[in-house]
């Protein structure tokens, strides 16, 4: 197995971007109901680490059919360290109250784009 530090270090020498985040695979723990009663708290954490720059992506994942949601979501966070995104995981009401569980895992992106559109005139922005 290679070295995590060594594989970063290659990565970013072969000309990958060799961005560092965070990936918290959440899952519940408990009720719908406990995780119901959680949620407006989740959703203002979550939105205090955007505001904050801590926040990259979260949100909800179907089941493998792509049919049905099961509650399973995926947290990436932007953090200085394995730790500090632990602890910014930690925080989350959800999993504070265990109502939802984590793993947590360092996530290298090294290839992929993505496309922002904004309208000067409609003020209107498309993120794809």
């Amino acid at each position: 197995m290679v070295a995590w530090s060594d594989y970063k270090s290659q990565a970013k020498a072969r000309g990958a971007l060799a961005l560092e985040l965070y990936a918290a695979h959440s899952t519940p723990a408990m009720t719908p109901d406990d995780i119901a009663a959680n949620l407006p708290e989740h959703l203002a954490y979550q939105a205090k680490l955007e505001r904050a720059g801590q926040l990259a992506f979260a949100g909800p994942m179907s089941d493998e059919s792509g049919e049905h949601m099961q509650g399973v979501g995926l947290i990436i966070y932007r953090a200085d360290s394995l730790e500090a995104a632990r602890a910014l995981a930690d925080g989350d009401p959800m999993h504070k109250s265990g109502a939802r569980s984590f793993v947590l895992r360092r996530w290298l992106i090294n290839e992929g784009s993505f496309h922002l559109s904004v309208g000067l005139s409609t003020g209107g922005t498309k993120l794809a």
